[in-house]
């Protein structure tokens, strides 16, 4: 089935369902000798796997990877690199009243009509669990391209804003808090809210935020392959997506052209970063930042209207665990794909001179 493959050079390709025996992946193109520091992929697992707090789903899952191929002594071998991680704690009963039935604003629908049949349990291929081999990816692509720094945190859930300038953000704090959010009396306050949201059997979204620092000047590749734009569509892919916004974003049409233009200093840095360390579809050397909006989680502990597959009126109400806010555990997920996005484009881009 094509659309399982992400990226030219650093390439994954992935596989698995939420409630099968296991989810993996395969990469293609990493370089031999890259030294993989192990303990930095499973924390980036750790990050994401369910069952970590109080406000995520409890779903338990220790998400350790088992390398099949393409390391050795803990070294890249330059061949593919296969991976497993086994799913040990499904409860597939849980979806068995949704087995003829469609969720509101799940893939139910449109999996059943586009191939005729599907994986109801979990929702099959269609699930967030799926992005577990995109963090194992992508913790590979950190140590690739180092010293690049991908930050990603939680910036908003639902009305609650951190309205701070990134700079101004203390980044040795996200990890201190279930949130992840890198402002100690906005974390909790969020956390407050998720758990009542959690109460009331609903869900809510909210607004992840990525920094990327370090950046070489030349990454990217004109026309269609701007850098902005691979980033866009890697963000795009991830489960409960929305909205990508880069840089000045929608803001910036409200300004004049004057106040966003992007003054060179003499050293080829700029004054200001509305163009957000990319310009022309390459990067500039400046920091890079985008806001990553996730929609509320569609499964609710709540009745909803809906229909069957034979498009009759039913109501459905949610059974299982599932997470009432989905931004905390993306987190890893959004540094993941904005590492693959940058690792392939470190290696094209050492394609395009002498």
């Amino acid at each position: 089935m094509p659309g399982n493959s992400f990226g030219k050079l650093f390439k994954l390709t992935t596989f698995g369902e939420s409630h099968g025996k296991a989810i993996g992946g395969i990469i293609e193109g990493c370089p031999a000798n890259l030294e993989i520091d192990f303990d930095k992929i499973q924390t980036d697992l750790d990050r994401r796997k369910p069952g970590q707090s109080a406000i995520v789903s409890q779903r338990k899952e220790s998400d350790v990877v088992d390398f099949l191929s393409g390391v050795f002594e803990g070294k890249t071998t330059g061949t593919p690199i296969g991976f497993n991680i086994s799913n040990a704690d499904q409860k597939s009963k849980d979806y068995d009243h949704i087995k003829d039935k469609f969720r509101p604003s799940h893939a139910d629908y449109t999996y059943t009509k586009k191939y005729g049949h599907r994986d109801y349990r979990g929702g099959g291929r269609s699930s967030a669990r799926e992005t577990v081999s995109r963090v194992v990816a992508g913790a590979i692509a950190k140590q690739l391209i180092q010293p690049i720094q991908i930050t990603a945190f939680t910036s908003a859930i639902g009305d609650i804003k951190l309205n701070k300038y990134y700079k101004d953000l203390d980044f040795n704090c996200i990890e201190n808090n279930p949130v992840r959010c890198p402002d100690k009396n906005l974390a909790q306050e969020m956390e407050s809210f998720i758990k009542n949201i959690r109460k009331q059997g609903d869900t809510i979204g909210g607004i992840v935020t990525c920094v990327i620092q370090n950046v070489p000047i030349g990454l990217g590749e004109p026309v269609f392959d701007k850098l902005h734009a691979e980033l866009g569509k890697a963000m795009l892919s991830i489960n409960a997506v929305k909205g990508f916004e880069y840089g000045s974003g929608f803001e910036g049409t409200t300004m004049l052209g004057d106040q966003h233009n992007d003054e060179f200093l003499v050293d080829g840095t700029t004054k200001t970063n509305f163009s957000i360390g990319i310009q022309g579809g390459i990067s500039n050397g400046m920091d890079i930042y985008f806001n990553v909006a996730f929609k509320p989680v569609a499964t609710l502990i709540q009745d909803q209207k809906s229909i069957d597959n034979q498009h009759q009126k039913v109501t459905l109400k949610g059974k299982g665990r599932h997470d009432p806010c989905v931004v905390p555990r993306a987190i890893p997920i959004v540094e993941a794909m904005a590492a693959m996005v940058l690792a392939d484009a470190y290696l094209l881009n050492k394609t395009s001179t002498l």
